[in-house]
């Protein structure tokens, strides 16, 4: 461990979780005075985030988060969309903790505003789109090893480095010159004590339905992942060239729902008031443990009303909500198992004195299986030619007394909910491999003018493989059974020889699935495609001081930097005809093939004028401005602009602003994505049995008057029926952004940030919600929202495939979001006890506003979690890290993680988001995270570390009405769900 001798030295190398653009600015304002007391060494201009023009203060306008390398192995986490998740000013996205609706990727949403709006880059150039399924780049590609910083900019970037950085960029700078060999091991693993209050409930369920119902208990250790590591490289040519390649394999665990109490059952909604009872327990009000009406044995919808089956004989009996819902949650993967491949390699060289060839490749090969609940029957029409049969020979006679079948030639009309316990969990196979290379040139143009001259290429295949589904075809052929001429049971479509595999599907009893229909009905999905993208570009920059371009009152010139890049963006999906036709009954609706490609070609340029330098209350005053010019071959020509002071009256203090006018063009998916069903959350039909809607207002969607109020409007699993797809004629987001903030640096070992933020957003690209089309109908009755809606025979929006919400992509919406970043950064040294860090990030949220159709009113997500509003979006968000960093090449880190509550978006008052909110579901309580970690230094060659993330084992929040990225009653990409994270790493440099 290093001895820590000058503070202001001891300040440049100091490690801490999240630094800003400050903590840069100090180490390169400690450098420069050295080096001019020294009079012997150039002082070097250094770009960061945000600026292609390099200068020597690089704080910037805008203000940049940063977290280094030695702060990314103290988190002790192997994913890098956990690293920025821990950040403030990141919401949860997609990552490994997403089981249903996962895309097999992993995505940064900065502030909120969607993951396509923020700007992925590696070594300050472009990361591929994610998946033909999913556009955002994605984070798996990224190895979290090989990171030296990551450098977060938040205030938005478009003008700078292309129309998706309007939340801001996030640029992972890999390490790319090593010498030596290095090896890392890797375990981390889980370990929690049950103890949730909702395991009592599920006790008591389990006295009657023990397989479905069950109490999990503590866990040692689950979950684990187990990745290696090998980074090697030397100079070569006197040094004139460097060669670096990195290895690497990473194996997780699944984890399933069932492995935890407070995600063992689904939680099908809270209890009103006063108590509850199941199976003689009594309970207060609170969550009790539902599910979905697709259930087992069955739920079937005859004349008779909802029955089930109740024996091995047949015999049947009224189904109940309360007793028969599914259990859905345990099946559910909680983290998803997965393996991956990495390589990456860099190599440089010096081919002239004043030029260096540079190139990069990447590969990366993930696969990983998200497993759902089973498949079965979800509202199989027995109808028309589907209709049931007198003569089928599985009928029971109580079978046949509830369908209202008397006599032969007869038949009935029912609709099936059914199960596939049988068969296992519905799993997605998914695979996606990457190829990144990047070939460039940069150096100087005589004394004054630096270029970079670069080509990249990039692909990603993807591959998906839905298994254990059944046919919704086959369905009707199996239950369509009749006796051949020996009295065996055989299907219909076996005896008329129009599909001779057909096996009879016998639901009327228990225990009477024959493998063989099992067989017949299964089958898998596949999906194939890929995303590519090929960029050229060159840029140049210079300080134009030599030139003689320096203001009077300033000592730096004029810096300028000028560029021109050209991007071909292509996706192309297969899909198989089990995907095409929707023939997939647990796929939620058919997803079909899709292809489009796109050539921009832009033009930026960037200036920095220093005004005032070193002068009587203006230690610095400097502005600059960026433009970008963008022509897209679909037609949208987009202009992007930023502006940018900085004001020091004196070297402690400092202000900064910048202001931002960006237009995003659709991407590939958001064109091209065909039209076809889908599903959508929603905690209940207005029109159902809690009756937010009048007859009247129901009517204008479609429902007749007899079915008004009745329960079967209502999904037991929360999901609707929509249609969502692409749209050719989408025009350009247009966006504003702005920062101001302060920057203290009253000692060499202290400094402070305030910066606020501001991003308004109109004309968003995106399916508007269903449940704002809805509500829009029931108030207004317009046509323009009414025409998009349709009711199945029944009346509902879910049940048929008939039934649905058009919701496909439209430039109509509006977001805005704002608030405050703080930063903190001190270092205290301890007299013969080395010296402790602290480091302080936190964001306060003032308001993230949302209008999805202009003129039908905004409502504000802060503080909210929800269907309309996604996941959490707290108040107030921080993380507090101490590090004591020992004289005996020990370092130990404490580190706080605070999270604000949400409340449901049900206890809003604006239109559009209130409803009623029942008491148990209100709130998400604040969470507080404690980890600990800590180094050792062994010895020159060998390190450890070793560390608790969530020490005191919280369990997180739950909720019985969450919106998107939610998995086991929570959100487990914004909470630590599993419990305890214990983590082990042995590195060893030679």
């Amino acid at each position: 461990m290093r001895e820590v001798k000058h503070p202001a030295r001891a300040f440049a190398m100091k490690r801490s979780v999240v630094v800003t653009g400050v903590a840069l600015s100090m180490m390169i304002a400690s450098s420069a005075q050295a080096q001019t007391a020294q009079q012997s060494e150039k002082v070097e201009r250094i770009e960061v985030t945000g600026s292609r023009v390099p200068a020597i203060n690089v704080e910037g306008a805008s203000p940049v988060t940063v977290i280094d390398a030695a702060s990314i192995k103290v988190d002790g986490l192997r994913s890098v969309e956990n690293l920025l998740n821990n950040l403030p000013q990141v919401v949860a996205n997609q990552g490994a903790m997403i089981s249903n609706g996962a895309s097999g990727t992993a995505t940064v949403d900065l502030r909120g505003l969607g993951p396509s709006r923020a700007l992925v880059l590696v070594n300050g150039r472009r990361l591929p789109a994610g998946s033909p399924l999913n556009y955002a780049a994605d984070l798996n590609q990224i190895p979290a090893p090989l990171i030296r910083r990551i450098e977060v900019l938040t205030g938005g970037a478009s003008s700078v480095y292309g129309s998706d950085a309007m939340a801001g960029v996030v640029n992972f700078i890999l390490n790319d010159r090593f010498e030596g060999v290095q090896f890392e091991l890797n375990q981390s693993f889980y370990n929690h004590k049950q103890g949730h209050e909702l395991a009592r409930m599920i006790g008591a369920r389990a006295l009657s339905n023990s397989k479905e119902f069950s109490v999990p208990g503590d866990k040692s250790s689950d979950g684990r992942i187990y990745d290696a590591n090998v980074l090697m490289g030397g100079n070569f040519a006197n040094n004139k060239g460097n060669a670096t390649l990195y290895v690497s394999y990473k194996k997780e665990e699944a984890l399933l729902q069932s492995e935890r109490d407070f995600s063992a059952c689904s939680i099908g909604g809270a209890t009103t008031g006063g108590s509850s009872t199941i199976n003689g327990v009594a309970f207060g009000p609170g969550f009790r443990c539902g599910g979905s009406g697709t259930s087992f044995p069955g739920r079937f919808f005859t004349a008779a009303g909802q029955r089930t089956v109740a024996d091995a004989n047949g015999n049947t009996r009224a189904w109940v909500a309360a007793n028969d819902q599914y259990n859905f949650g345990p099946l559910n993967y909680y983290q998803r198992p997965s393996e991956r491949y990495g390589m990456n390699a860099t190599a440089n060289y010096e081919i002239l004195p004043n030029a260096r060839l540079y190139s990069e490749f990447g590969f990366h090969d993930d696969r990983t299986v998200a497993q759902i609940a089973p498949s079965g029957l979800f509202g199989f029409d027995a109808s028309g030619a589907n209709a049931i049969r007198y003569e089928n020979p599985f009928l029971s006679d109580a079978w046949r007394s509830d369908l209202g079948l008397t006599a032969p030639g007869q038949t009935a009309e029912a609709l099936i909910f059914r199960r596939n316990v049988e068969g296992g969990g519905r799993q997605a196979d998914l695979r996606h491999s990457s190829f990144r290379s990047v070939l460039g040139v940069k150096g100087e143009l005589g004394k004054v003018w630096n270029f970079d001259a670069f080509m990249q290429t990039a692909k990603v295949i993807y591959q998906q493989t839905f298994k254990n589904d059944f046919s919704i075809a086959r369905t009707a052929k199996a239950l369509d059974a009749v006796l051949d001429a020996n009295g065996n049971v055989v299907c219909r479509s076996f005896l008329d020889g129009t599909d001779r595999n057909c096996s009879p599907y016998n639901i009327w009893a228990l225990g009477k699935i024959s493998a063989a229909s099992l067989e017949y009905l299964s089958t898998p999905g596949f999906q194939r495609g890929f995303t590519s993208q090929k960029v050229q570009g060159a840029n140049v920059n210079a300080d134009l001081g030599n030139y003689g371009w320096t203001l009077p009152a300033a000592k730096s010139g004029v810096g300028v930097a000028f560029g021109l890049e050209r991007r071909v963006e292509q996706l192309e999906l297969d899909t198989d005809t089990a995907f095409t036709t929707g023939d997939l009954a647990g796929g939620g609706g058919s997803t079909k093939s899709l292809g489009g490609k796109f050539t921009v070609k832009e033009a930026f340029g960037e200036v920095r004028v220093p005004i005032m330098e070193q002068q009587p209350f203006a230690d610095v005053l400097s502005v600059n401005a960026s433009y970008r010019r963008a022509e897209y071959s679909t037609g949208p020509k987009t202009d992007s602009m930023g502006f940018g002071i900085e004001w020091g009256p004196v070297r402690e203090f400092r202000l900064r602003g910048s202001y931002q006018e960006a237009s995003r063009a659709a991407d590939v998916i958001q064109l091209f994505a065909a039209v076809s069903p889908g599903l959508y959350n929603m905690n209940a039909d207005p029109c159902g049995p809690t009756r937010t809607a009048t007859a009247a207002q129901c009517a204008r969607t479609g429902l007749a008057a007899d079915r008004y109020g009745s329960a079967d409007l209502d999904s037991p699993a929360g999901q609707y029926n929509g249609i969502f797809g692409g749209n050719a004629s989408l025009q350009p987001e247009k966006s504003k952004s702005s920062t101001v903030g302060m920057v203290f640096t009253p000692m060499r070992n202290l400094s402070a940030t305030i910066d606020y933020y501001n991003i308004k957003i109109d004309k968003t690209i995106g399916a508007t919600p269903p449940q704002t089309i809805l509500a829009q109908c029931l108030e207004t009755g317009s046509p323009t929202f009414c025409s998009l809606i349709t009711r199945d025979r029944l009346g509902t929006l879910w049940a048929l495939p008939a039934a649905a919400i058009v919701a496909t992509n439209l430039n109509l919406g509006k977001l805005g979001t704002s608030g405050i970043d703080f930063g903190v950064n001190y270092k205290h040294g301890l007299s013969g006890y080395g010296g402790l860090e602290w480091s302080f990030n936190g964001t306060l949220a003032r308001e993230f506003l949302q209008e999805p159709i202009p003129g039908l009113g905004e409502f504000d997500c802060v503080g909210l979690h929800g269907a309309n509003c996604g996941v959490p979006l707290p108040k107030w968000r921080h993380k507090l890290r101490a590090t004591w960093e020992t004289p005996w090449n020990v370092d130990v880190a404490l580190t706080w993680r605070f999270f604000g509550k949400v409340d449901q978006e049900g206890t809003s008052t604006a239109p559009g988001l209130a409803t009623e909110v029942l008491p148990a579901d209100r709130t998400l309580a604040r969470q507080n995270y404690l980890d600990l970690a800590g180094t050792w230094a062994v010895t020159k060659q060998w390190t450890l570390r070793a560390g608790i993330n969530n020490l005191l084992d919280r369990d997180p929040p739950i909720s019985g009405s969450t919106g998107s990225f939610s998995n086991g009653n929570t959100y487990p990409q914004a909470y630590d769900a599993l419990g305890r994270r214990v983590f082990f790493n042995v590195m060893a440099k030679f």
